[in-house]
């Protein structure tokens, strides 16, 4: 899938890491930044630095990106941890907990108060949903709260915001201020871009940034060879399905004719008995009238020549 947006001029994709980064985390994206959080958070930030990123147009080689996520300190120290996922991952829940604690535990060194830690927010936008939060909206924010009555919330340093971008598709709430930057991420050239950038001039103002960051060689460069990775990553995740759906299969028949021929050899062997048992009990039932009735002949005829020769005597007397 190409992170190229076509038109009257080439866009590269907001949604492509790369081209996220350079467009929300770079110095002197400060306003756009902020007015797209304050639509995630929910609250006024009077102050935001993005100092704590990279330039990836200046500082990285096409062939030394990693993890491309934004810092954000905003209003009294709060961390602001921000990731676009392109590529679909199973372990989504397990790497959002990871990037808090990571981004946690480094706010201070050994020995340091643990009140010096501030508040550590981590936002994860996917455009791809994610396992079982299906049910769920295309935003969602998680805090460790109380089981049984979930009226108390253990700390509020920990919260996290998953925005999962294909359940935006057939949703047109017009007042929605998040749902005006996530259809920017989606598709800054749709028809509700275009008519809230007259609303909105952080929105336009993105817009405009996104049209200089993709005539930037360096970074045209940079999203060619991050979508290389993505498609490769995501070649190598299908062929490894196909390949242990394969093999899963092929064991699985091997230990189910293991299994067969297990089973049918007992099923054989009981039938054997029962019918073994089965017939002996007619052949005795059978060899026994027959041998009765021979018996009985016999004994029937000796019987008989007893009363003959009883009645010859008689005779004679």
């Amino acid at each position: 899938m190409s992170h190229v947006l076509q038109g009257e001029t080439s866009l590269l994709s907001p949604k492509l890491d790369v081209v996220f980064q350079a467009l929300f985390g770079e110095v002197g994206s400060e306003t756009i930044t902020t007015n797209f959080l304050e639509a995630i958070l929910e609250q006024k930030i009077n102050r935001i630095d993005l100092s704590k990123n990279v330039v990836l147009r200046r500082d990285y080689p096409e062939d030394k990106l990693g993890v491309l996520d934004i810092i954000a300190t905003i209003n009294d120290g709060e961390y602001c941890n921000i990731e676009m996922q392109v590529a679909g991952q199973e372990e989504v829940k397990e790497r959002i907990l990871y990037y808090w604690g990571r981004v946690y535990t480094k706010q201070i060194k050994a020995g340091q108060s643990y009140d010096n830690l501030k508040k550590t927010i981590v936002i994860l936008i996917t455009d791809f949903c994610v396992k079982g939060l299906e049910t769920l909206d295309y935003h969602t924010s998680w805090k460790i709260i109380e089981e049984k009555y979930r009226k108390i919330i253990l700390t509020k340093k920990l919260e996290f915001h998953i925005i999962e971008l294909p359940k935006i598709v057939g949703i047109s709430n017009d007042g929605d201020a998040l749902l005006d930057w996530l259809s920017f991420l989606d598709n800054p050239k749709s028809e509700r871009v275009m008519k809230k950038m007259e609303e909105n001039k952080e929105l336009k103002k993105a817009n405009e940034k996104l049209q200089t960051l993709s005539e930037d060689e360096k970074l045209q460069r940079l999203a060619e060879w991050r979508e290389k990775a993505i498609y490769e990553y995501n070649t190598a995740t299908n062929n490894g399905f196909k390949n242990g759906m394969r093999r899963g299969l092929e064991k699985g028949q091997e230990l189910g004719i293991k299994q067969g021929l297990k089973e049918g050899l007992e099923q054989g062997i009981k039938q054997g008995i029962e019918q073994g048992i089965e017939q002996g009990i007619e052949q005795g039932i059978e060899q026994g009238i027959e041998q009765g009735v021979k018996q009985g002949i016999k004994k029937g005829s000796l019987e008989k020549a007893i009363e003959i020769a009883k009645n010859l005597l008689k005779k004679r007397t």
